[in-house]
């Protein structure tokens, strides 16, 4: 057989060989641009859905496009897509089997997303971890801590721990306690708490403030002082307080005392027993 001949038989076989490599890197082409321009569309969407959602949304709407893109150059080249997904779905079982702490973690992610306990931007604390959220993904969700340390946590130890937020309540009470000597007048270290409630503009006046005797403690009357303020200006409200607090009960003449502890010796000799108190 000639190089005619030979030409002849196998140029149909190669052309169409070229047109599907062909076309399939013309549907590659089309989903990696499919895919960004799903990326894109979802992010547009920030200012309709809840900013926890879309870094998820946009992972699984890009992975979705790329899958259909697959299946369709496989189908081009003549695969049964349908027996490869059947086969996909066989051993999607044992790797489920094998990672099962990871589909725990996509499982917890899609539990926070779906009950969304707290949102990006919301402090949060879970265990001993502390910090602010700024992205739940499939696996993880990343945090931001008071410190500046960067801490991702694994879902399922996210959702599987008692969650305390501390940014979806409008409103906090902040608990202030100080102890006067037992010797101080009550009255007054109530008048100067209340004072201090009166000059600070960001207590807000309902729900009311309380004010009571908390605990006849070892060394001193704690008084105690419970007050609300908005969540976002609790930490001020309450070091402003704090830092009034003692110059405050200075002024009334009233002390915050030292632990104490009365000591009593006796002193027994031959003739007349004496007791000595010392105090500390």
């Amino acid at each position: 057989m000639d190089l005619q001949q030979l030409t002849d038989q196998y140029w149909p076989l190669m052309m169409a060989g070229a047109l599907k490599l062909g076309s399939a890197l013309l549907i590659l082409l089309v989903t990696y641009i499919a895919a960004r321009l799903a990326r894109r569309g979802v992010r547009r969407l920030s200012g309709r859905l809840d900013a926890t959602l879309i870094p998820v949304l946009s992972n699984m709407v890009v992975w979705a496009v790329y899958a259909i893109g697959a299946l369709v150059v496989l189908d081009r080249f003549g695969v049964n897509t349908t027996s490869l997904v059947a086969l996909l779905g066989a051993a999607g079982i044992a790797v489920g089997l094998a990672l099962k702490d990871t589909l725990q973690n996509i499982a917890a992610g899609f539990i926070l997303l779906g009950l969304r306990p707290f949102r990006v931007g919301d402090t949060i604390q879970f265990g001993d971890t502390l910090g602010t959220v700024r992205e739940v993904g499939l696996f993880t969700t990343r945090l931001d801590t008071v410190d500046g340390l960067c801490i991702s946590a694994p879902n399922s130890n996210v959702w599987g721990q008692n969650l305390i937020n501390y940014s979806r309540n409008a409103t906090r009470r902040i608990e202030i306690i100080a102890g006067i000597a037992y010797k101080d007048d009550i009255e007054k270290g109530m008048a100067v708490l209340r004072q201090l409630v009166a000059d600070e503009s960001r207590i807000l006046p309902e729900p009311e403030p309380a004010f009571a005797v908390r605990a006849l403690a070892d060394s001193s009357v704690n008084l105690h002082l419970r007050a609300w303020t908005r969540t976002d200006e609790y930490w001020e409200v309450y070091w402003s307080l704090m830092k009034q607090l003692k110059p405050a009960l200075e002024r009334e003449g009233l002390s915050i005392p030292f632990p104490q502890r009365e000591l009593h010796i006796i002193n027994q000799t031959a003739e007349t027993p004496k007791e000595k108190v010392v105090h500390e």
